[in-house]
């Protein structure tokens, strides 16, 4: 088997080949940090968390890279309502980002670059491409010469003649052309600014990533990703800047994940109907968010209810009992055995490959689902028989680990009291009820009770889990 993935530039699924064996080079682009992240957001960031885990899991060393906008018009606007300054709104909001992020089960980027800490970067780019011919300045502004890079629309696949019908183009005669876009904007009156050669001012929103991928990861990713929504312009004008000042490809695979509908109707905030991240965790498991967004094939839309989360709740609900029951059960046999039994390990063979085919046909992640499944029902089987061997409970514990490992749709959450003295609360229950101390039983449930533990009858006797 080998890694395809949908390259968004050819239109055509192709063989992953890192430019360097055993390890990938991966930029997304990421949140402009002047409010909370919406649903929306999540979706890329889960997604391409789970691009990184899988080539982890394919032994690359990864070097993932997702950006902040801390600088921009809406910082600004919002530093004016909040009566404070951009810095300030960027710090208050790339805070909430990391909590998010760790309330989603999403480790950090190897880099978190942040555009007001890598202005220099940004001013030589710029630089670079005027020298070049491909940048020119008009009152302080520096704009792009679309008309002198051959390649501009090849993303997007639209020739340049039709792109200014995609494009919100402002009156602006300082313009060689309506599909010129910004790299420097020269500051207004009290605005945030640095020095540069053409004035005080900031970067436009394309250059950004441009430069920072490029001092991060070098001339060439191997991905680049983000939203659809991302292709045109932003992504269209980074091939554009990078490769007339490089020469070289930006990325040698482009990946674009689908919109989220919310109850069918596109999110907007014309229509107010946007989902933040941190409310929506209020009232799902992370597990269950994660696989609501992984439910889907990446590149297709997504559309959000609350039937949808609650079916995501019972489905990672179904996950989580059938971890339990093969955790309890092999505690209770041991696991000296050194020997799968062959039909099991068939099965499991069958169930790996299924999960493995399916994670490297484009991250079809929810065929991968299927695999889970697949083991669930797997391990329901086996825990029927009144004789289970140990060795086979603990390869399919691995097996499951390795699925797991990548998706992230199972975790055991933190509970205050560590697990042995559960087990010591639990068998000082068994014996109150025995004795028929129905005050001490009732006390032991309700302390049980505030941990989110929950006790269930089994054949092998009384076991108990996480809620």
């Amino acid at each position: 088997m080998a890694l395809q993935i949908f390259n968004t530039l050819t239109r055509t699924k192709e063989e992953f080949i890192s430019q360097e064996p055993g390890k990938a080079k991966v930029y997304v682009c990421g949140p402009t940090v002047y409010g909370y992240i919406h649903i929306g957001n999540a979706r890329p960031m889960i997604f391409f968390d789970v691009v990184r885990s899988y080539l982890e899991n394919q032994k690359y060393d990864v070097n993932y890279v997702v950006n902040f906008t801390d600088v921009d018009d809406k910082l600004i606007r919002k530093a004016d309502e909040m009566n404070t300054t951009v810095p300030d709104v960027a710090e208050t909001f790339i805070k909430a980002y990391y909590e998010d992020l760790e309330g989603l089960g999403i480790p950090r980027a190897t880099a978190n670059p942040r555009v007001t800490e890598n202005m220099d970067i940004i001013i030589d780019f710029i630089k670079d491409l005027e020298s070049k011919g491909f940048a020119y300045e008009k009152g302080g502004d520096v704009y792009y010469r679309t008309n002198e890079f051959e390649g501009y629309g090849k993303l997007s696949h639209q020739n340049i003649d039709e792109l200014q019908f995609g494009i919100r183009i402002q009156v602006d005669e300082r313009k060689e052309n309506p599909q010129d876009f910004v790299l420097w904007k020269a500051a207004k009156p009290g605005e945030i600014s640095w020095s540069s050669p053409w004035g005080d001012g900031r970067p436009g929103w394309h250059i950004e990533c441009s430069a920072m991928a490029r001092n991060l990861l070098g001339d060439t990713l191997d991905i680049h990703g983000g939203g659809q929504d991302l292709m045109f312009p932003h992504h269209e004008c980074e091939v554009a800047q990078s490769e007339a000042c490089t020469g070289e490809p930006l990325a040698h695979y482009w990946m674009h994940n689908g919109f989220i509908n919310i109850s069918g109707e596109k999110m907007s905030k014309s229509l107010g109907n946007g989902v933040l991240v941190k409310d929506l965790r209020q009232h799902y498991k992370k597990e269950a968010i994660r696989y609501f967004m992984l439910s889907s094939h990446y590149r297709n839309p997504l559309n959000f209810t609350e039937e949808v989360m609650d079916q995501a709740e019972k489905s990672i609900e179904r996950i989580a009992i059938a971890v339990g029951n093969l955790n309890h059960r092999l505690q209770a046999v041991g696991h000296n055995e050194a020997t799968v039994s062959p039909e099991v390990q068939e099965r499991l063979t069958a169930i790996r490959h299924t999960f493995h085919s399916k994670m490297q046909d484009d991250f079809n992640t929810p065929d991968a689902i299927t695999a889970i499944f697949e083991w669930v029902n797997e391990i329901n089987a086996l825990l029927g028989h009144p004789v289970v061997k140990g060795a086979d409970l603990l390869a399919a514990k691995e097996l499951f680990d390795e699925m797991n490992t990548v998706l992230r749709i199972y975790a055991v959450e933190e509970t205050v009291l560590p697990g042995e003295d559960i087990e010591q609360l639990v068998r000082e229950r068994t014996e109150a009820r025995q004795a028929k101390n129905w005050a001490r039983a009732d006390e032991i449930r309700d302390i049980l009770d505030t941990q989110g533990i929950v006790l269930e009858d089994t054949p092998q006797g009384i076991r108990w889990r996480r809620k």
